[in-house]
């Protein structure tokens, strides 16, 4: 091998590697600005998702709170109205209890007026007899017929008083009894009679025969201020039977029938719990 050639290899040997040197330092600049690239685009992108995730928490925050004021809303709304329904039912329990008490007053009242009758049917019961025995030549004169039989009214205050005494079959028989006079009793006395028949099976707990004195007291004196009474109490059967549909009918009847009765007003509060 000449000099020259052996110049040249040894020059080859030192060169090399700072050559080498030098390629892989270029070579990592390019890949960190690669990295650094990619980094930029990767911060970018996340900037953006987080935008987008942010924006998307912002409207569900908005969207809770919306329904956090219309759960509030509901909330003050449903106190009202259990207020209200509180107040509603605490006005309706003391009308029905002021009906009653009406009610109430106005039975004392035909009671009164019955006993009073009763008491003059008495007098002139008693009357009629010593006169007309005071009145035959040589005192043989007979006692007036009817002196020693009851009224109708005295015949409807003793089945009364028997009913309230608990005798239920011996008042229905007295009021069957008046019912069955001739001439007939009064068309009042004569509703309250039928009524109390409805009454005394009430009593024994015969509903099936309670509403069909009830029925007749609606057939024969649809105007008396029975008939009214008599048409809600089979609704309260009905009811108290579980017949709701039934009850319905029945209570509208009062209401459309007898709309300013007193067992109307009942009536259309019993509509109401029956709707529900």
């Amino acid at each position: 091998m000449s000099a020259r050639a052996e110049l040249k290899r040894r020059w080859l040997r030192r060169v090399a590697p700072a050559a080498l040197v030098a390629a892989g330092a270029c070579a990592t600049r390019g890949d960190v600005r690669l990295v650094q690239q990619d980094l930029q685009a990767m911060r970018a992108e996340t900037a953006r998702a987080d935008s987008t995730r942010r924006a998307q928490l912002d409207a569900a925050l908005r969207q809770l709170r919306a329904l956090e004021e219309v759960q509030d809303s509901l909330r003050t709304l449903a106190a009202r109205t259990t207020r209200f329904q509180g107040q509603t039912g605490d006005r309706l329990y003391a009308i029905e209890q002021q009906l009653i008490q009406v009610q109430e007053l106005t039975g004392q009242s035909q009671r009164r007026l019955t006993e009073l009758r009763a008491s003059l049917e008495e007098r002139q019961a008693g009357g009629g007899g010593g006169g007309a025995s005071g009145g035959a030549p040589g005192g043989g004169g007979t006692p007036d017929a009817g002196a020693g039989n009851p009224g109708p009214n005295q015949l409807f205050q003793l089945a009364l008083d028997q009913l309230r005494r608990g005798s239920t079959g011996a008042a229905r028989t007295a009021f069957q009894d008046l019912l069955a006079q001739t001439p007939p009793p009064p068309a009042d006395l004569a509703a309250d009679a039928q009524f109390y028949v409805g009454e005394s099976y009430i009593a024994e707990g015969d509903t099936a025969q309670a509403i069909g004195a009830y029925e007749t007291v609606l057939a024969r004196y649809p105007k008396s201020p029975r008939a009214p009474t008599a048409l809600y109490k089979q609704g309260l059967v009905m009811q108290a039977q579980g017949k709701r549909a039934e009850a319905r009918t029945l209570m509208t009847r009062v209401v459309t029938q007898y709309p300013r009765s007193d067992e109307a007003v009942l009536a259309r509060d019993r509509l109401r719990a029956l709707r529900q």
